[in-house]
């Protein structure tokens, strides 16, 4: 049977050329009204996955 791509993985992580995988934050999507604009700022950028996971995240991205 052919192994599939896991649907949800898909849509939250990338794959980066270098083996890193890259992932949004949590955090930034209601009561932003309670959130100061730095923290808004810095929920904004992108994050990398901890490296105690990888292999977890991989294994749903790669089949």
């Amino acid at each position: 049977m052919k192994l599939k791509t896991h649907s949800g993985a898909k849509k939250r992580f990338r794959l980066k050329p270098g083996g890193k995988i890259k992932r949004g934050q949590a955090r930034m999507r209601h009561r932003l009204s309670n959130k100061s604009s730095k923290r808004k700022r810095l929920l904004g950028a992108p994050a990398y996955v901890n490296p105690a996971s990888e292999y977890q995240i991989t294994r749903c991205l790669v089949p």
